[in-house]
């Protein structure tokens, strides 16, 4: 029996073939199970991450909510709500709860690629500039510095205006370039924080490449920062790209919110009494961006302790002492 509990203490050690890939997964496990406690201990975490995922599993899987064909102009138009028709018809004959199911897909993937897109870039851009300095501190921060002087969106607006044919990988590429700016700028200034601290000297010092020293010294250091930049990007991708399909500089034929918008307010739906056509892909809108701030905001608190509120049993034990502090001084 002692020697069945030894092997089995080897192998968890690592000791025996096995043990090391039992080790990462027990890690990895646990790494989910403490990402997993701080979004239940966290109200504005939960609440950010089940509309997230509820977003999600409906852009998965958008046939198993809505049946109907979301561009089959096959109903008669301008039909209010009803049981079979959730949120109407359009002008031309189709079902606006199909639309904003199947939009959903569209849009989601506008916000994931193009905010993992510029995140990526903004790394790139903001890291290599604040580490390696010189003449490359000067270009890249330059090109920078341009960006964020420039008003953003009729900077989008321009660019698209000359695109022959803008959809979806067109408004991503557009989107990524206009909108890595900021977070690069922050990420520099993180990155000439510690430029000179102890362990990127020791690392120097061992012939370390500089690409070793940012990708294993510097980027996990920075890991808050970087998931915050891209929760940021995301929600301004998805207003821009909501924006600029509806203002017509997208693909009129394609199924998203924006769409949406670009033709409830062709056909004039508020003044014709279809309100709901515009009415919800807005707040479908708000409801995502807000999934995003809110996921932003509790990352914030999570990871820096000094953001975290205090719980109320704690400062009524804590108020005793303070007024005793008061009295003796």
């Amino acid at each position: 029996m002692a020697m069945i509990f030894e092997a089995a203490a080897a192998q968890t050690a690592g000791q025996l073939p096995g043990g090391a890939e039992l080790g990462r997964q027990a890690s990895a496990g646990q790494a989910v199970g403490r990402i997993w406690k701080a979004i239940r201990s966290n109200n504005k975490a939960l609440a950010g991450t089940i509309l997230l995922a509820l977003f999600t599993l409906i852009a998965i899987f958008p046939w198993v909510i809505a049946r109907d064909n979301p561009s089959a102009e096959i109903y008669r138009p301008s039909l209010g709500p009803s049981t079979a028709h959730l949120f109407g018809t359009t002008s031309y004959g189709q079902d606006l709860f199909a639309q904003a199911v199947w939009g959903t897909r569209e849009t989601l993937i506008i916000a994931v690629v193009s905010g993992v897109a510029s995140t990526f870039l903004s790394v790139l851009m903001g890291l290599a500039a604040g580490y390696l300095g010189g003449a490359w501190d000067s270009v890249l921060n330059f090109i920078t510095d341009v960006l964020l002087v420039v008003p953003t969106f009729p900077l989008l607006i321009i660019i698209v205006a000359y695109l022959p044919k803008v959809g979806v990988p067109g408004l991503i590429g557009v989107l990524v370039i206009t909108g890595y700016s900021y977070g690069a700028r922050q990420l520099r200034a993180q990155t000439l924080s510690v430029r000179s601290r102890d362990y990127l000297e020791a690392a120097r010092v061992r012939g370390e490449r500089n690409f070793y020293v940012i990708m294993v010294e510097i980027i996990p250091s920075m890991t808050s920062l970087i998931v915050a930049t891209f929760l940021g990007t995301a929600v301004y991708n998805v207003l821009a790209a909501a924006g600029l399909q509806f203002l017509g500089f997208g693909d009129p034929s394609s199924v998203s919110w924006g769409t949406m918008l670009y033709w409830a307010e062709n056909n004039e739906a508020l003044q014709t009494g279809q309100y709901l056509w515009a009415i919800v892909p807005g707040a479908l809108i708000a409801l995502l961006g807000a999934a995003f701030v809110l996921i932003n905001y509790a990352f914030d608190e999570i990871s820096n302790p000094a953001l975290a509120r205090v719980p109320i049993t704690r400062t009524r034990q804590l108020r005793p002492w303070r007024t005793r502090a008061s009295q003796q001084g």
